[in-house]
């Protein structure tokens, strides 16, 4: 039975029908039961928010950078204010622990709208001094942006693409990932509530096609996504139609090296973060584990321990540690992985199992899952499963060149993670390692004042901190002759 009502598209600053007559069924993961139903955009919805967006941009692209800037944090008040409420709409949505969405999810996405208000103010261009003459530059905002959302992090994705597009004087049509469709209406609402002009910021609903309407359409001017890296692809195919700009912040399957000197409680803790954390289903997570051969036994038996530990369970309680993959397909899936893991000779270590305990029955869950003895070439070695799955590997303790050599052997390269008391080795191994966001003893840490992106085929541009507003502008170069114009003729 629904709970929420049916819920409507969000263009020009209130909810309206979609005209398509379409929607689809909104499911919890926890127990596969209908939160509501949800209109479908259609090619008419899609034409009616650009039409908002631009209205919208033609206001807001004429205030001034601290005018904007103040309307955005009076979002983020409003944001933290409603942390509770949209956390638990997250949950409900995703299937996480209570627990992670209410200090971490709506959080985090006011940080960002919080960090690109304050830079709204000091957006400039550049002055040249040319003698008689001078030039000038002036930053400008693209226009109307398309932002498309992932599933694992729905309302932070919605907030870290709106806050650099609206500082920046740029408008937004955001689509959501369509098993996730709630919280990013709750962001429209804010925007509006707290003094965005109408069409600013619009949200539509749909599967693919509504986002290749975006992607296609010829009056956005750029695309932001955070997906599949073959959605990435196809995206990419599309905007080039009309050379449009993109962000793509996509797959990963990174690696975490525990050198033999390591801390190895910490290495633990980071190992946990970095594959069971919102269930696994985080893209920058690091699932191949590669450990010292020295250490190994001791880092697993302390890595069980630890994992015996995490409660399982409903994702509303605050103490539940691991909750509800996102859909019975994607549970599928990555227990067909766990399968595939075991066939292909990998040891299974704890695990492996879906959990349906009393309450939990209906729901998608499946138990964080150790495989040791793995090789590179397994299945659950190279390709991304995007669930509670860490394959630990071995390497010898002096063979740094070689476990290198094998983290680099990936299409990917979103993240990756050192783990070594010797500091000159941790930054010397990292500027070896092919991926976009590292770190040094930690793993999966994103303030908003780090750039985050990857090389290879995990993406496209950066998300956060200064070098955003490259990503959300465009560079006019003015040319100011003082004196006469000279001709051959």
């Amino acid at each position: 039975m629904n709970s929420l009502p049916e819920q409507k598209l969000y263009i020009d600053g209130h909810y309206q029908d979609a005209t398509s007559k379409e929607s689809f069924e909104n499911i919890n993961p926890a127990n596969n039961e209908s939160i509501c139903q949800v209109q479908v955009a259609n090619k008419d919805d899609v034409d009616r928010a650009v039409v908002a967006a631009h209205k919208g941009f033609q206001q807001w692209s004429q205030m001034s950078g601290a005018e904007r800037g103040r309307i955005l944090l009076k979002a983020v008040h409003i944001l933290r204010q409603r942390n509770q409420e949209i956390a638990k709409l997250e949950v409900l949505d995703t299937g996480k622990p209570i627990q992670e969405a209410n200090c971490v999810d709506v959080l985090s996405g006011a940080d960002a709208i919080e960090y690109f208000a304050g830079l709204a103010a000091t957006l400039h261009g550049q002055h040249y001094d040319l003698g008689q003459s001078f030039a000038y530059t002036r930053r400008e905002p693209l226009g109307i942006c398309a932002g498309i959302g992932a599933w694992n992090y729905p309302i932070q994705i919605a907030c870290w693409k709106s806050g650099p597009a609206l500082a920046c004087g740029n408008s937004m049509i955001f689509k959501p990932a369509e098993l996730t469709p709630l919280t990013a209406l709750k962001l429209a609402e804010i925007y509006t509530e707290a003094g965005v002009p109408d069409g600013v910021f619009n949200v539509v609903q749909g599967y693919a096609p509504t986002g290749q309407l975006l992607t296609r359409h010829p009056e956005i001017a750029k695309v932001s996504l955070t997906g599949e890296v073959e959605t990435g692809k196809r995206v990419m195919a599309d905007a080039a139609a009309t050379l449009k700009k993109v962000t793509m912040e996509l797959g990963g399957k990174s690696p975490l090296i525990i050198f033999a000197d390591s801390h190895l409680d910490n290495a633990v803790s980071a190992s946990l973060m970095a594959n069971f954390y919102t269930q696994g289903e985080v893209c920058s997570n690091g699932t191949r584990v590669f450990v010292a051969e020295s250490i190994i036994e001791e880092f697993l038996k302390r890595l069980v321990v630890r994992v015996n530990k995490m409660k399982i369970g409903d994702p509303l309680d605050p103490e539940t540690h691991v909750g509800a993959l996102i859909s019975q397909d994607h549970m599928e899936k990555v227990l067909g992985y766990i399968e595939k893991g075991v066939n292909e000779g990998a040891h299974l270590v704890c695990g492996g199992k879906r959990v349906a305990h009393p309450g939990l029955e209906k729901g998608n869950f499946v138990e964080p899952t150790i495989f040791a003895q793995c090789t590179d070439n397994m299945s659950i070695v190279r390709e991304e499963i995007f669930g509670p799955v860490m394959a630990v590997l071995s390497f010898p303790d002096n063979d740094e060149a070689g476990v290198i050599a094998r983290a680099n052997n990936s299409p990917y390269g979103l993240a990756a993670g050192v783990f070594t008391k010797d500091i000159q080795r941790g930054h010397r191994v990292i500027a070896q390692l092919q991926a976009g966001t590292c770190w040094i003893n930690n793993y999966n840490i994103t303030p908003i004042e780090m750039p985050f992106g990857g090389y290879k085929q995990s993406g496209i541009g950066r998300e956060n901190s200064l070098i955003t507003i490259e990503h959300y502008t465009q560079l006019k170069s003015v040319y100011v002759e003082m004196g006469d114009v000279e001709a051959p003729y």
